[in-house]
């Protein structure tokens, strides 16, 4: 089975770089290389390729190869000019400076049998920025292009303002510098270079739960089908929270996608396609209007109608800059969190500063929870208010270093130890620090948390996949013994926390 998986994958791949070009008269094509001993050795990640591609794919240009290589000017030359024949654009990022090592003019040059020479308005441009009339100037050496080269700025159509420095190409050769956010700016400002008007690729993703496995002879009959106008990837994902597989289709015909999609899901088992939100964070305040607004609320959605009513209150109380949402990587302070951020950009869509959320860290964090704070704290653009120790203290430390702060948003449940006695708005006692804690998710069970995150495709610690169903430290917590079993290998192995049946028994993996 694995070898026809293979074989299958591998046929999918040759197809892609010729097939999606085959069904339009007017393709374009484009080859990407990377430049830099840098990207080779693991000193820096190359993210420009992906920018491009994305950009380009969008355009109706298909990129058919990228290649990586060093700041070598024979390896240079060869590529480029191996490149220039086979595609209709060549883009080059990286390689382009006052150092010895930046060689991508000279490579490009050699590539087309041709010298380098200082283009006049470059040479103006170094002396104007670098302040060096001197020629044989290292600065000087980013002046000095292929005798063919033509120079093009990009303009912002909005501001009318022109880049700093232009793009250099030669032919069909567009050479852009390596540093990411240099190459971005530019590539947007300069894009009608590449667009491709008479081409437009259409997409369509199905999500499985299903190994790729199980259904490759599906996808072989629906490939054979359809091979002619839609080119069908399966691609694994082996550490998803919600699919195993991604099935993409691509084509140039709406109607002919739409076939080919409309049959796959027809022929694919019960109950295997997942709906799944690849940007949830981007689609919460829709999610929650939509909640909002529905009549006949279910008790779920009543429980989330009553959330989101305590955030607004605790909003018409307290300034934005007043409160911090409580966030330690835990289930009920992600979906918390995400309430939280949901309301707040939704009655308040112009805020700019970052949300602050408040983590005080246990002395055994896992790994695991740690690198999920940092995922989330940029997935929802957050302030990472950061204390170490016990929790009155550390609610002290927070007092002193931001005096601003009046309200902490908690992802408390009644269920919690010593939490059946408070409310949506409790003070803090009156021996601790004075915070008023706002409590959203009281009512809340453990099943209710569960079916919020997997409803809206939240990503979660992915402790939660191997057992865990309450998180505290290192030295108190292990997987829960309830949903433990035992594989076709004999491998004692537990099912995702979402499956415990019994809520009363979602603390059995915490020390008693």
């Amino acid at each position: 089975m694995q070898s026809v998986r293979y074989v299958y994958r591998l046929r999918v791949v040759n197809r892609h770089i010729a097939s999606m070009a085959a069904q339009s008269n007017n393709h374009s094509t484009a080859g990407i290389i990377v430049i830099g001993d840098e990207i080779l050795k693991g000193q820096t990640a190359d993210t420009n390729s992906h920018f491009i591609c994305k950009h380009l794919y969008s355009m109706g240009v298909k990129v058919q190869k990228i290649s990586v290589i060093p700041d070598d000017l024979s390896t240079i030359a060869s590529e480029v000019a191996e490149f220039s024949q086979r595609y209709t654009h060549v883009i080059t990022s990286g390689g382009i400076g006052p150092t010895h090592d930046d060689v991508t003019f000279e490579g490009v040059a050699k590539a087309f049998k041709e010298d380098i020479i200082p283009h006049p308005d470059l040479v103006e441009l170094i002396k104007k920025y670098f302040n060096t009339e001197d020629l044989k100037s290292p600065k000087m050496k980013m002046a000095y292009i292929p005798r063919s080269a033509k120079i093009q700025y990009g303009v912002n159509k909005t501001t009318g303002e022109r880049t700093r420095y232009p793009l250099v190409s030669v032919h069909n050769v567009y050479m852009f510098p390596g540093i990411p956010s240099i190459l971005e700016h530019a590539f947007v400002l300069l894009k009608d270079n590449f667009c491709n008007p008479g081409v437009e690729f259409h997409s369509k993703y199905i999500y499985v739960n299903l190994d790729e496995v199980s259904i490759t002879s599906i996808l072989n009959e629906v490939d054979s089908k359809f091979k002619e106008h839609v080119v069908l990837g399966s691609y694994p994902d082996i550490n998803n929270s919600y699919y195993k597989v991604k099935l993409t289709l691509e084509s140039l015909s709406p109607q002919h996608l739409e076939d080919a999609c409309n049959h796959l899901k027809t022929v694919l088992p019960p109950d295997c396609i997942v709906d799944f939100d690849t940007d949830p964070v981007q689609h919460a305040v829709q999610h929650i209007n939509d909640i909002v607004k529905c009549e006949g609320q279910s008790l779920f959605n009543s429980r989330i109608h009553s959330a989101v009513q305590v955030i607004e209150e605790c909003l018409d109380k307290y300034r934005l800059d007043e409160v911090c949402v409580g966030f330690n990587g835990g289930k009920d302070c992600t979906v918390l969190l995400h309430l939280f951020h949901a309301v707040a950009r939704r009655k308040f869509p112009d805020y700019k500063d970052k949300l602050k959320a408040l983590y005080i860290r246990s002395k055994l964090p896992f790994p695991e929870v740690e690198k999920f704070i940092q995922l989330s704290r940029d997935r929802y653009n957050l302030e990472m208010l950061h204390f170490n120790g016990r929790i009155r203290n550390c609610l002290g430390e927070l007092q002193q270093q931001h005096p601003v702060i009046k309200a902490v948003v908690m992802g408390t449940r009644q269920t919690d130890p010593f939490s059946s006695g408070l409310t949506s708005f409790t003070m803090t006692d009156s021996d601790w620090p004075q915070f008023m804690r706002v409590n959203p998710i009281l009512d809340w069970t453990y099943h209710d948390i569960w079916h919020f995150l997997r409803s809206f495709s939240l990503p979660y610690c992915s402790l939660y996949d191997r057992g865990y169903t309450s998180l505290g430290s290192m030295n108190n917590t292990h997987p829960n013994p309830t949903l433990q079993y035992i594989d076709k290998r004999g491998i004692v192995c537990y099912k995702p926390a979402y499956q415990l049946e019994d809520s009363s028994k979602e603390r059995d993996g915490r020390n008693k």
